[in-house]
């Protein structure tokens, strides 16, 4: 098998630096003279490492590394430290990376705006109703079409579900009202935003902090595990939990790349993968309650609970965006999700 190519690892700071140096030469020759891996995949991705995307990311690596016995290497980089959301995908295209973990929103941008169907507002009820969808025949569909892109799909996993937050409570339709809301390049939520009366502003997830405390957006959506990690509280004043969407991600590498590798070492890959994903899924909803829960404690961000009846009048608002997505894909696709749905 020909070797895959190895990006350099990512800098340390001077500090780890120098103690990395100093423990290396306490190790023995023989240890210190252990062969580089035979292929190295590059894992990037955009969010903290405490998230359930972070978390599954490292997990993988480290099974990776134990089953191959260190022949397979895994490096990971997260936060946006190698490519960010506006470039990651023609990353992984072009062969600069080998998985890259983005959201489902994502890929609309490259051609395959089906995978908008995750984006539509109050859609699911809970996660079950997500598993109907992503481990069932349209999931798997969905996944087949990446290959029109020159990738290879897979999996899907968790993040939980996105709450608003702004300088104020986003409770009601008019609360939203003139507020500049920052969305993933997803045609979908730029709707849901509009529906509600405020107007959509695409920035990349890296930029979001910055934006929201220089004030060139008001607001944004997020599960709670990534408002947390990402500071956004230092930025914003209230945090209304309105579980209106859910924010899952799939897993792609580059069709290239994946059948150039042995079908022991895809073997291999894929179930670590899987097992990974199913870690990230068990987590998610921790992570989010533990991020609420820290966000409770620090104090400095108001926590708001719409009540059913606000619910429903911000469901009903943003019920338009199904027929533009329809008029969009055809209505065979929403026909088949809701089939999907209604199944189980």
């Amino acid at each position: 098998m020909a070797a895959v190519s190895t990006h350099p690892p990512h800098p340390k700071p001077r500090r780890q630096w120098l103690a990395a140096c100093a423990g290396a030469a306490l190790l023995p020759v023989a240890r210190a003279a252990m062969p580089l891996p035979e292929i190295t995949l590059r894992f990037s991705h955009v969010v903290a490492e405490e998230t359930p995307k972070g978390l599954a990311a490292n997990r993988f690596k480290v099974l990776v590394e134990q089953r191959s016995g260190s022949r397979i290497g895994v490096q990971v980089f997260p936060n946006g430290q190698l490519y960010g959301d506006s470039d990651e995908m023609q990353a992984l295209q072009l062969g600069a990376v080998d998985l890259v973990a983005p959201s489902l929103s994502k890929f609309g941008r490259i051609g395959l705006p089906e995978f908008e169907l995750f984006d539509l507002p109050f859609l699911f009820d809970d996660l079950s109703a997500v598993r109907r969808i992503t481990l069932g025949p349209l999931g798997q569909r969905l996944l087949q079409g990446l290959e029109r892109q020159g990738l290879v799909g897979l999996g899907y996993f968790d993040n939980g579900f996105k709450q608003m937050s702004a300088n104020r409570p986003l409770l009601e339709p008019k609360d939203f009202v003139g507020l500049r809301m920052r969305v993933q390049a997803s045609q979908v939520i730029a709707a849901q935003m509009r529906a509600l009366g405020a107007r959509p502003v695409t920035l990349a997830f890296s930029e979001t902090h910055q934006a929201l405390g220089s004030g060139v957006v008001d607001g944004t959506e997020n599960p709670v595990s990534n408002f947390w990690t990402q500071d956004m509280h230092q930025v914003q004043s209230d945090l209304s939990l309105t579980n209106h969407g859910y924010l899952g991600y799939a897993v792609v590498t580059n069709q290239r790349f994946w059948q150039h590798l042995a079908r022991a070492d895809r073997a291999l890959i894929n179930q670590a993968l899987q097992e990974a994903l199913g870690f990230a899924n068990q987590i998610a909803d921790t992570q989010n309650a533990s991020a609420l829960a820290a966000l409770r404690q620090a104090g400095n961000v108001r926590v708001h609970h719409p009540t059913p009846e606000q619910r429903q009048r911000l469901r009903r608002a943003v019920q338009p965006v199904q027929q533009q997505l329809a008029s969009r894909l055809g209505q065979r696709w929403i026909e088949d999700l809701q089939a999907a749905l209604t199944k189980g």
